[in-house]
């Protein structure tokens, strides 16, 4: 960029006051903030100020970080969560330039032309374009577009920070200091737990990932049928369930969950799909549930959740074009008035909050420690991204800006109500 009527370190001046914690350094020349800062940024090139201004929000940064135009010494790019953790902190110095210096800023981006840079390769279209190309939100084709788009990746890099568990969900930790392979597993047998199942009993594992569902449900004798709706994870499953000698009880299909034609089913249970649902489609959702439910059988619903009703459902731009496209989340009041309104009852919901923060943490230092091997597995946008995705999640479960809960609900028999139901609590078997 020529020399303009502002510096970049001026423009930063309007929106953050002398003393805020962190020190840029822009292509110009010009720095705002000391040196003995904790935090250094690097604004490298003007393209960085044009994704800035043209989305002065969580996208533009995203698309100025991932093209390396904006960076830090301090990060780590498997694991940024210190750096944005400094950056959540400069909250409380944050100025609000008048409409004059706003338009003044501006002015001095455009006036060496009036740009818009391509976004990175990696990004996803817009809900616009998607719109366009008739993939509307939340229908059979739309959700097969969507959930293809995050999870047909590299298994071998999803390995690299998931661990051989495969599991893509809140792990359950017994203690603070134990290993993430244990905690996914003992994930796995609570939710067993939670739906009652024996051996010989129905499951249905919607939206099953890469298998470990039905691999745990198997071990213990119950028949399991899996579905998803990524290629990539119905052939790793395939292959575990063969190495485990259970294609005798295991099952995963490429299929929408409302086209298994199988029912009466003794569990139910989706970990971690709900988020791609749609919160309007939620009582269709619950019905299909409640349908292939035998009377007497239990759902498990694990899902992340807003912490109220008030926020919009849907995902903020850089979730929507990078992570998650179509993803809605709602509060665990309006999940539950759902569920209840479909005829199920709810016995118990429980936040698991804190515990997905710690797996977070866990993939994260995992992705870190093989970033030399990630990098070319999918190259190295796409390998920040995910640890940017990830750092940040972490950062809002711990700040408790969003939560996850798990909500187990029978289906009454309409001879005994819901007395099919154990007397004693699942924890207590």
């Amino acid at each position: 960029m020529a020399k303009s009527k502002m510096t970049v370190a001026e423009m930063i001046g309007l929106f953050l006051t002398p003393d805020a914690p962190v020190q840029v350094t822009a292509f110009d020349g010009s720095v705002f903030g000391q040196e003995q800062a904790p935090l250094h940024l690097e604004v490298k090139n003007s393209r960085a100020m044009y994704y800035i201004t043209e989305n002065p929000n969580d996208l533009g940064l995203a698309r100025a970080y991932l093209q390396g135009d904006l960076d830090s010494p301090e990060l780590l790019p498997g694991n940024p969560y210190q750096v944005l953790k400094e950056l959540m902190s400069l909250r409380h110095f944050v100025k609000h330039p008048s409409k004059m210096e706003l338009a003044r800023a501006a002015g001095a981006v455009f006036s060496h032309g009036v740009r818009v840079p391509e976004p990175p390769a990696i990004e996803g279209p817009s809900l616009a374009k998607r719109l366009t190309e008739g993939i509307r939100p939340h229908t059979r084709r739309g959700d097969a577009a969507t959930v293809s788009y995050h999870y047909d990746q590299s298994n071998d890099f999803y390995r690299l920070f998931l661990g051989s568990s495969m599991t893509y969900t809140c792990a359950v930790f017994e203690k603070a200091d134990g290993s993430l392979e244990d905690a996914q597993w003992h994930k796995l047998n609570m939710v067993l737990d939670k739906m009652h199942l024996n051996k010989g009993d129905r499951l249905l594992d919607v939206g099953c990932g890469w298998g470990s569902m039905a691999i745990a449900a198997a071990r213990r004798g119950i028949h399991v049928i899996g579905v998803t709706l990524a290629e990539e994870q119905v052939e790793w499953a395939q292959n575990w369930i063969r190495q485990e000698g259970l294609e005798d009880l295991a099952e995963v299909r490429l299929m929408d969950y409302r086209d298994v034609p199988e029912s009466g089913f003794d569990g139910i249970c989706s970990i971690g799909m709900m988020e791609h649902v749609g919160y309007k489609q939620y009582p269709s959702y619950f019905k299909e549930m409640m349908d292939k439910l035998r009377p007497g059988g239990i759902l498990l619903n694990h899902q992340i959740t807003r912490t109220n009703s008030h926020d919009h459902k849907r995902a903020g731009g850089f979730i929507d074009r990078y992570i998650f496209p179509d993803g809605e989340l709602a509060s665990p009041a309006e999940i539950e008035l759902a569920i209840q309104d479909t005829g199920f009852e709810v016995i118990t919901q429980e936040n698991l909050r804190q515990h997905y923060a710690l797996t977070l943490k866990h993939w994260t230092e995992n992705l870190q420690e093989h970033w030399d091997q990630a990098k070319p597995m999918v190259g190295e946008p796409k390998a920040r991204l995910w640890g940017l995705y990830m750092a940040g999640a972490r950062l809002n479960f711990e700040l408790d800006n969003i939560q996850i809960h798990q909500f187990q609900c029978i289906k009454p028999d309409p001879e005994t109500g819901t007395d099919t139901y154990p007397l004693r609590p699942w924890w207590d078997r």
